[in-house]
């Protein structure tokens, strides 16, 4: 029996556990599927709003200047659930978290459509982040149940039903506020939700018995050990913010030149430019196996490179939407070959605290998309869509020297 200590935290290792890494996989793979379902349904969450901003803003009295703050307070909270709620994970049952944090997601969902306030929809939509940060249990608890020679796949297939989400959100929330306004999103949102939720709570795998013997605060201030102690966290989280904000400043304003003039696209045409982001996410398990291959590197840097270079037709909107196409199914290609290589690599250096893994990991994740959701909308009131493409193409310029430097890790 082995004891290792971060930050005041006693960690058991006991025998089954120890053994759990040469354990086949507990994980079939339709409910990877169900898995990877259910966390598109639930991150989806967070994103309907990007293409309904000038729609809501318009209704709760919000300027262009400032709707940006509707992503960035569910993003705030977001990041709040990373860090209170997802380390629960390495402590108690993760169905019992998964299903109670689904069912509490139902209830701010419809806050959001029957907000009657600004103010109430912001507090909704901060509720609405931090309760979707079930995703990441949802892929702790597939890591943890993943054998280690596919332990990339499946955290690949599970990752890219994230990046779908994402994505396919602003399909959905576009083509519902057209048919029955803004608030029909977050209802519909809801019902799925009890769906999975019923789904999840018949084939959720039995989680082995948590190694952690420790308290809630002590396992908290565990998560910023972690990144004293591993390297590889700490240049992974870097490398998560950078993309992420470099992403969310292509997302977040997008609305406004697509349905301005000369395009003047409805929520329906705006919402479909998800889809073109989902077709550079289907990757996602094959950039999984090459980093259970040993090549989360190389994919790294080549992704990097792949981001940089999509700015350049992104920058050509103006001129054609097919440019506009091609830059975003670039863009998230490498996004979601970053993200998978990124929590490939973390979830082989401690085992035994994959969820607070996650959650300092993430958290990077998060404050990278608050930052660009409010950056990126004052950039684009003062420098239009030019300034919004020279912000993305320099974050991403900046995390490719990032990645160069820290090869290493």
């Amino acid at each position: 029996m082995e004891e290792s200590t971060a930050g005041g935290v006693n960690l058991e290792i006991r025998p089954a556990e120890a053994s759990g890494a040469e354990r086949a996989s507990a994980l079939s793979r339709p409910v990877a599927l169900l898995f990877s379902v259910a966390c598109g349904l639930a991150v989806a969450n967070v994103y309907y709003a990007q293409p309904l901003l000038d729609t809501m803003g318009d209704e709760f009295g919000i300027s262009h200047s400032a709707v940006g703050l509707i992503i960035t307070m569910t993003q705030i909270g977001y990041g709040f659930g990373l860090l209170l709620l997802v380390p629960l994970g390495d402590l108690i049952d993760r169905r019992r978290l998964i299903v109670a944090q689904s069912l509490l997601s139902v209830i701010a969902l419809v806050c959001v459509a029957l907000a009657p306030s600004g103010a109430l929809m912001l507090v909704g939509m901060t509720a609405v982040g931090l309760l979707a940060v079930v995703t990441q249990v949802l892929v702790a608890h597939a890591a943890s149940l993943a054998g280690p020679t596919e332990r990339g796949g499946i955290v690949g297939t599970v990752t890219g039903g994230i990046i779908i989400g994402i994505l396919l959100a602003r399909t959905v929330s576009g083509t519902l506020s057209d048919l029955f306004g803004w608030r029909s999103v977050y209802l519909v949102s809801a019902a799925a939700t009890l769906a999975v939720i019923a789904l999840l709570a018949k084939v959720l795998p039995q989680q082995p018995m948590s190694s952690v013997q420790t308290s809630y605060p002590h396992l908290i201030a565990s998560v910023f050990a972690l990144f004293v102690e591993e390297p590889i966290l700490r240049t992974r989280a870097i490398l998560a913010f950078l993309v992420f904000f470099a992403i969310t400043v292509l997302w977040t304003p997008m609305v406004l030149p697509l349905s301005s003039p000369p395009y003047s696209l409805s929520h329906t045409a705006v919402g479909l430019f998800g889809l073109a982001g989902a077709a550079g996410a289907v990757g996602a398990g094959y950039t999984g196996r090459l980093a259970d291959r040993g090549h989360a590197q190389r994919t790294t840097g080549i992704a990097l490179a792949i981001m940089l270079l999509s700015w350049l037709p992104i920058a050509l909107l103006s001129y054609s939407l097919w440019c506009l196409i091609v830059g975003v199914v670039a863009t998230d290609f490498g996004l979601q070959a970053v993200h998978v290589s990124n929590q490939s690599l973390i979830y082989r250096v401690r085992p035994e605290a994959q969820s607070r893994l996650t959650a300092g990991y993430m958290i990077f994740y998060s404050i990278g998309c608050a930052t660009g959701s409010i950056v990126s909308t004052l950039v684009y009131a003062e420098a239009e869509w030019l300034g919004v493409c020279l912000l993305g193409a320099t974050v991403t310029a900046i995390a490719l020297v990032f990645w160069a430097r820290t090869r290493r890790y």
